[in-house]
């Protein structure tokens, strides 16, 4: 059976390197149209991953924005963002976690530089500043072939179900 991981093995042990849409859609709640990320990578349990996003022109929110010249929402980068955090957090917490609700505490410093467009592979670099109980903080970068177009830092609160 296909749990929609792939690990290899780390300098201090396993390590989960990819998680494909179905381990996703296990470690986080968030349903389609609100799944914002097709698969993370390079995940590093309790300091980075990142996140993949396929931004396709059949997502809803193309058909208002902007219909003549279509922009990826910044409010749904941020969450592309959140969502590639809470996979790390699952990660790094284990199965025990898979399913709980992450909601955001804060948002800082998001700058949207450039905008992201349908037919771009959006890449979401995610890495943990800290953690203190269930109280974790992000900076997070979104790229596309390299090049910066959001970043923002933020904090989001881990709830038992």
């Amino acid at each position: 059976m296909n749990d929609g991981k792939v690990a290899q093995e780390g300098p201090s042990g396993p390590t989960v390197a990819e998680v494909d849409i179905n381990g996703i859609m296990r470690m986080i709640p968030h349903r389609y149209p609100m799944l914002m990320i097709d698969k993370v990578v390079d995940v590093v349990p309790n300091v980075s991953a990142v996140g993949i996003k396929m931004v396709s022109i059949s997502e809803p929110f193309f058909q208002g924005h902007f219909p003549r010249m279509p922009v990826m929402p910044g409010v749904l980068i941020v969450e592309a963002m959140a969502q590639t955090a809470a996979v790390l957090v699952v990660s790094t917490l284990g199965a025990a976690s898979e399913g709980k609700l992450v909601y955001f505490m804060s948002v800082e410093n998001a700058k949207f530089r450039k905008p992201v467009v349908p037919g771009e592979r959006l890449e979401i670099h995610v890495k943990k500043d800290r953690h203190r109980g269930n109280v974790w903080k992000f900076a997070a970068e979104a790229k596309v072939d390299g090049v910066l177009k959001a970043e923002a830092t933020y904090a989001a609160m881990i709830l038992d179900n």
